[in-house]
């Protein structure tokens, strides 16, 4: 298990330069943006342009802060306007987006997972509950302080495991909670976006 706080998270830029990510995980360690099974970060967007395409990878995208933004695909299968915070969007990380602001700069939540091999399930909690056992996955606490088996978790901080079942218990007593839990099980798709 990883404990990370994401003040203390390097930016760095975009696979395609059009903006600034922060890595919370990357697995397997040193596997890159080609070759990792399952990524989280969190990116600042302050322009419009394309996305950066991941083939192979599905992607779930999750507003947390700003105006958010319009994602259209140029075949015109995808027009969706990011713009609720904490509502995951999924899609398929080879469709070519383009990305147009709806105001100022807005961060989002994003979580990749190999296409075959890993299936992302991304939900918001905003009262305390049981996570199932799952090998893999991540918990951030948003807003209010969280208890995830007795382990303190402010605004901005979290943990990660990879290899080790765990299951959860979360508990708050703060009103305006939100807790971002996203579990990866092994995939059982055989089409991209299924």
């Amino acid at each position: 298990m990883h404990r990370f706080d994401i003040v203390s998270l390097s930016a760095a830029p975009w696979k395609n330069g059009g903006g600034v990510t922060r890595e919370i995980v990357c697995s397997p360690p040193g596997a890159g943006m080609d070759g990792f099974d399952w990524r989280v970060s969190i990116a600042t967007i302050d322009k419009p342009g394309p996305f950066s395409a991941f083939a192979g990878v599905d992607r779930v995208i999750m507003l947390l802060d700003g105006a958010g933004v319009r994602l259209r695909s140029q075949d015109g299968r995808i027009d969706h306007r990011l713009e609720v915070p904490h509502a995951p969007f999924a899609f398929g990380g080879d469709v070519a987006l383009d990305c147009e602001l709806l105001g100022g700069p807005s961060t989002d939540f994003n979580v990749m997972s190999r296409h075959g091999r890993l299936r992302a399930d991304l939900r918001v909690l905003h009262e305390g509950g049981d996570i199932a056992p799952v090998e893999r996955g991540l918990l951030l606490a948003l807003h209010g302080r969280w208890q995830l088996n007795g382990i303190d978790c402010a605004p901005a901080t979290g943990l990660w495991w990879d290899g080790e079942t765990r299951a959860w218990q979360a508990t708050t007593l703060d009103t305006g909670a939100a807790l971002v839990a996203v579990r990866l099980e092994p995939s059982t798709n055989t089409s991209c976006g299924d």
